[in-house]
């Protein structure tokens, strides 16, 4: 058993691994301010609470997309599990064959995320990542990673939508009873949850123009149990795809 972590934007998402099986699953809130050994004792916590020994995990392995505190986490499960930590970068074997102009800017929770669809799912695919930003990513045929698309993510849209608007107020992400809101709260109920689900089936409708042919579509991240139940196209929702990538990376590259 390996732990898997993924640094985020807003979540730091914590997991621990058998093969392609999760055991668990938890977010911590990203704070750069926090010191290693905040961060020692956020893991520690999280692996007392499911009665996990970490002297019992073979190794782990972290995602990051936050450079300012990669280093400081890195240090902080280290110190918990006393065992190296790999980090998904320059000098990892990934088996991906990345189109892109400069392959090497390609975020590594999109590595990860591709290793795991193309492990899981048949291409050409389009997996689409729900966090801070919404990524979308573009496995075709041959197993070749083209490309993608990044726009606003759900909640950065809510959170823009209350700040400038002065009579909106904030609100939690659940789908209203009806499509026609009744009130303030449920139209922006409404519109967030329908318009991000909307742009969803849009792409694909557009993505398997561009590809010229059907795609596998999936979907993860910490929104996408919101959004994904109200789209109209097949959308698979796999919240754990970014950690089974990860303990894929890492079995291809443990010493």
């Amino acid at each position: 058993m390996i732990l898997a972590i993924d640094i985020g934007n807003t979540n730091i998402v914590i997991g621990c691994m058998k093969g392609n099986r999760c055991s668990f699953i938890e977010r911590l809130s990203t704070v750069r301010t926090k010191t290693e050994l905040e961060y020692a004792i956020d893991i520690k916590n999280v692996l007392d609470i499911y009665h996990i020994n970490p002297h019992e995990l073979e190794g782990g392995i972290i995602s990051s997309v936050v450079p300012q505190i990669t280093k400081s986490f890195r240090l902080a499960a280290e110190k918990i599990l006393k065992k190296e930590i790999m980090i998904v970068g320059a000098g990892i074997r990934t088996g991906l064959n990345i189109r892109m102009d400069n392959p090497a800017s390609l975020g590594g929770d999109l590595v990860v995320d591709a290793v795991a669809g193309l492990q899981e799912y048949k291409p050409p695919m389009l997996i689409f990542d729900m966090g801070t930003a919404t990524t979308v990513s573009v496995i075709d045929e041959n197993r070749c990673y083209q490309g993608g698309m990044i726009y606003p993510g759900v909640g950065v849209s809510l959170d823009s939508l209350t700040a400038r608007a002065a009579q909106l107020s904030g609100i939690s992400l659940e789908a209203p009873e009806h499509l026609i809101g009744k009130n303030t709260i449920e139209c922006m109920k409404s519109g967030i949850i329908y318009s991000s689900a909307a742009a969803i089936d849009g792409i694909i409708d557009r993505m398997k123009e561009e590809l010229g042919s059907d795609v596998t579509v999936i979907a993860t991240g910490g929104l996408a149990k919101k959004i994904v139940p109200h789209c109209r196209r097949e959308v698979i929702l796999d919240d754990d795809l970014l950690l089974k990538g990860l303990s894929i990376l890492y079995q291809k590259n443990k010493k």
